[in-house]
């Protein structure tokens, strides 16, 4: 079988660059993402392959959490 571009990874190999970082997540979860579209994903023969790019955008931080959106009082037990 040949191999595909470099920018698509296998669904094991996109749960083994997750783990890396310490983000567990199955391959059948992963598989599950690709195919109701929430990842971009191609299939040949029976093998599902993912963008990379895309598994990478799952570790980065998607935005900043403001001290006023936090839930009032919760961290009140942390100045003791």
């Amino acid at each position: 079988m040949s191999k595909p571009p470099t920018d698509w990874i296998s669904l094991s190999e996109a749960a083994d660059l997750l783990a890396a970082s310490n983000v567990r997540f199955t391959s059948g979860t992963i598989g599950r993402w690709a195919r109701t579209g929430k990842l971009q994903s191609i299939k040949l023969g029976n093998r599902r392959f993912v963008r990379k790019v895309q598994v990478r955008s799952l570790l980065r931080p998607h935005g900043t959490v403001h001290s006023e959106d936090l839930q009032p009082g919760l961290f009140e037990d942390l100045d003791d």
